[in-house]
């Protein structure tokens, strides 16, 4: 099998391990099932060993499919980067930039710098996986993962684009007549705004303690997405403990009124925004787009909080 038959067909068993199914890694290349499987098949015959276990339900890589994979999306990432290379040398960058990121930052951020891109190097494609999972860049092949909060031990390399700290807000009216909370006991009465699935991802715990924050009744909206946190924010459904690059334009318009409890649980505490790849050596697209992003969120960064600024 002739070398760059061999880099093909080893992209199409990378797609399919990922994919989990011929169909799903066909919808992806734009190509037939029939002719992704006959690709694995002229593979495995190359490597004299089967790389995947079949069923009619379910596809498992085998050992020896394992071990390729891993040597695949190497070599895979290495001629990507190495085309791009070449590519930025004549100024012409191209080739697919996958990144992975939370919705709502996702939408704000990445996007509005992917259209700059796009206009600057019209042969860049984009794949955009807004998640709240930890998408993982080797096992997926994506170019970045874009991390918010603090980072746990890893091989992966990081790139910070700017701090992050979470804040109390709510509607100017929302407290109507009442003072605005300035104690954890001030805020007793009022209702809460929170995730409705999984772990206590918006840190209650931290302003309320873990009892009070888990009580059910105190949420009066649950939601898993940051942007209609903010709105019922805005429409005053209750306190929310949001990102400031959700809700720091508002706080700055006034739209919203940050709230600073005595409490030291109840200040502001920062922590980062990172940008994860697998590759020491970040390829000429994602510098592009590192660099762009870092242009885009400014520094301070354009959501930080003006009395923030100020100190």
């Amino acid at each position: 099998m002739q070398a760059e038959r061999l880099a093909e067909f080893m992209g199409v068993f990378a797609d399919v391990a990922r994919a989990g199914s011929f169909s799903a890694a066909a919808r992806r290349r734009g190509m037939q099932p029939s002719s992704v499987a006959r690709q694995i098949d002229m593979l495995e015959a190359h490597l004299n060993t089967p790389l995947f276990l079949r069923s009619t339900r379910q596809l498992n890589l085998t050992d020896a499919g394992e071990a390729l994979l891993v040597r695949a999306r190497r070599i895979l990432a290495e001629l990507a980067d190495a085309h791009q290379e070449v590519a930025s040398i004549r100024g012409d960058i191209s080739g697919t930039l996958r990144v992975a990121c939370f919705p709502t930052f996702g939408k704000r951020y990445v996007i509005p710098v992917m259209a700059i891109l796009a206009r600057r190097h019209p042969a860049l494609r984009f794949e955009l996986d807004l998640t709240e999972r930890l998408a993982d860049p080797v096992a997926e092949r994506l170019d970045l993962v874009i991390r918010i909060g603090d980072l746990a031990d890893s091989t992966l390399i990081a790139t910070r684009l700017a701090a992050h700290q979470r804040v109390l807000c709510a509607a100017p009216g929302f407290f109507g007549a009442d003072p605005v909370p300035q104690t954890v006991e001030g805020l007793s009465p009022y209702c809460l705004i929170d995730k409705m699935h999984g772990a206590d991802l918006l840190g209650w715990a931290e302003i309320l303690g873990h009892g009070l924050a888990h009580d059910e009744r105190r949420a009066r909206f649950l939601c898993d997405d940051f942007e209609a946190m903010r709105l019922a924010a805005l429409a005053g459904l209750g306190v929310a403990y949001l990102p400031d690059w959700v809700v720091g334009p508002d706080i700055n318009r006034g739209d919203l009124t940050e709230l600073r409890l005595e409490r030291p649980a109840g200040g502001r505490g920062e922590t980062g925004i990172f940008a994860l790849r697998a590759l020491a050596k970040p390829s000429a697209s994602v510098r592009l787009l590192l660099d762009e992003l870092k242009v885009f969120i400014g520094d301070p960064a354009t959501w930080a909080i003006a009395e923030a600024i100020a100190k």
